[in-house]
């Protein structure tokens, strides 16, 4: 089913974007301002990176393909058009022309391949998402061909949120060192005008006047990223005008955006996914009665009610709506089981007393509200839980050193399959990267390693295997309670026209795509 649409139609340019030649930056001085409670960059190399630079990468850098939403199959970008072999160990992709990096340097097939080749070695981040791939050939200035040692949907592959992208790997002698810099090497609309690591104003993007969509119509030009770990701080930025977007408001917050003449605000599904990951290695959660405990104890019906609107039920651990979701998995708390088990372990009321420690992304209001009500649920089980908000790049940090108990994040896949949410935050890993629960388990390693290629040849065996490795990982190993999937609630400016959520692409704005308006 995925090869029979594999094939993309004629060029085109993105939404808006003129067929003629690109004309210079957008006049004037408007200017995009998106607030996020963390840390903007985590990574400045394309081939690592596999975090929040998420949002400001996919403005500066670009990949082959890209997902669309509303046909839910990969469309142009970089490739105008692409054709699998009969067996789909064969890609051909044919490449837009006339588009130039930031460094000047022309985007080519060579180019393609080095940059992606590139990736592959570097071994980090999401690279894994080539690793089907045994060669690279170039077969002409605009025609690029994969060879892959087994099929898998590669037009897919190619449209991933990370490791992706296509950069100029001649922009300098040492592109570490490069790109440690804050430099860039992408050929997307924006380009890096100044990056102050650990500023509060932390990056800001300027158009790039050759970018081969053109700036015939009305764009912004200028794009800042601000970091605002207070909520309530980020909300008077907004109805100011002194912000252009928030991804996330608190609930009651985000209810009164809606009523506040000059904002608007928009409710969408998504991806994300909120995890809470057991530390099955150490401490006391390496008893599976334990982790299978504080899977009861969590009071998901409550949360999702308090969410008010900001969340709905998971269902298994890949969220509904790709190959790989499990229904008939909606958590439920049962405190009486949960008791149960921590007796069994010598814990609970009447037992020894239990202390965990627990981090989460400051600023964020629903994670403190998960926070709040569990350590109040597990002190009527005789467990002290000390919560503790810290900046995404610390806590992530403290995560590979197995440094807490419980770490709470959100998961999105790479690209719009369930294989990431397994592959990468499941897989035995070692150092741990997003393995944050720190599975060494061979048995669901062996059935996540079939997954790729069965997506393509086999999805009804390919959604078997996924029922198998989602009871392995919640039930057997109980390495993650899941409490809610994330209901994408943002606000923004009435004068910011154009904007769709894509969650694909999660907590992206595609500034480009927006009109600005006085």
């Amino acid at each position: 089913m995925l090869l029979a649409a594999c094939s993309a139609p004629a060029e085109q340019a993105p939404a808006g974007a003129p067929a003629s030649a690109p004309a210079s930056a957008p006049a004037g001085d408007s200017t995009f301002v998106y607030l996020k409670n963390l840390d903007i960059i985590t990574e400045w190399d394309p081939s690592k990176s596999y975090s929040n630079e998420l949002a400001a990468f996919q403005n500066v850098y670009e990949t082959l393909t890209f997902w669309d939403p509303v046909t839910k199959k990969s469309t142009p970008r970089l490739a105008t058009s692409w054709r699998p072999s009969a067996d789909g160990r064969t890609w051909t992709f044919n490449l837009r022309q006339g588009v130039t990096f930031h460094t000047g340097r022309p985007l080519d097939a060579m180019a393609v391949k080095t940059s992606i080749e590139r990736t592959m070695s570097a071994k980090a981040g999401a690279s894994y998402i080539w690793d089907a791939v045994s060669s690279i050939r170039v077969e002409g200035p605009s025609t690029v061909t994969f060879q892959l040692k087994y099929p898998v949907p590669l037009d897919l592959v190619a449209s991933s949120g990370y490791a992706a992208y296509i950069y100029d790997t001649k922009a300098a002698p040492d592109l570490g060192e490069y790109f440690r810099a804050g430099l860039d090497a992408g050929s997307g609309p924006y380009m890096v005008a100044g990056w102050r690591k650990g500023k509060e104003e932390e990056l800001t993007l300027k158009a790039y006047p050759q970018y081969w969509g053109g700036w015939s119509r009305p764009h912004y030009n200028t794009v800042k990223f601000q970091v605002v770990p207070d909520p309530e701080r980020a909300w008077q930025l907004l109805q100011r005008g002194e912000a252009s977007f928030v991804p996330k408001l608190a609930p009651r917050r985000f209810a009164e955006a809606a009523a506040v003449p000059g904002l608007r605000t928009s409710t969408r599904p998504s991806f994300q996914t909120a995890m809470m990951l057991f530390n099955t290695a150490s401490g006391p959660l390496k008893d599976v009665r334990v982790r299978r405990a504080l899977q009861k104890a969590v009071d998901y019906r409550g949360l999702i009610k308090d969410l008010r609107g900001a969340g709905t039920p998971v269902s298994g651990v890949v969220p509904e709506g790709l190959l790989g979701h499990v229904s008939g998995r909606t958590p439920r708390q049962d405190l009486a089981g949960a008791t149960a088990l921590l007796r069994a372990a010598g814990y609970g009321p009447g037992g020894r007393p239990l202390r965990l420690r627990l981090t989460y992304g400051q600023g964020d209001a629903d994670w403190q509200l998960l926070a709040t009500k569990l350590t109040q649920t597990l002190r009527s089980l005789n467990i002290t839980l000390v919560a503790r908000a810290m900046p995404w790049n610390a806590q992530w940090d403290l995560g590979k050193e197995r440094g807490q108990d419980i770490l709470v994040m959100y998961w999105w896949p790479d690209y719009a399959d369930g294989y990431s949410y397994f592959g990468n935050v499941f897989h035995s890993g070692n150092p741990p990267v997003f393995n944050l629960a720190y599975l060494n388990d061979q048995r669901l390693d062996t059935l996540l390693d079939t997954l790729p290629e069965l997506t393509v040849t086999d999805p009804m065996a390919a959604q078997h295997t996924y029922e198998q490795v989602t009871k392995r990982v919640l039930d057997q190993r109980a390495a993650v309670a899941l409490p809610w999937v994330v209901n994408y609630q943002r606000a923004y400016l009435g004068g910011v026209q154009g904007y769709e959520d894509n969650p694909a692409y999660p907590d992206v704005v595609f500034v480009y795509d927006l009109r600005p308006a006085s």
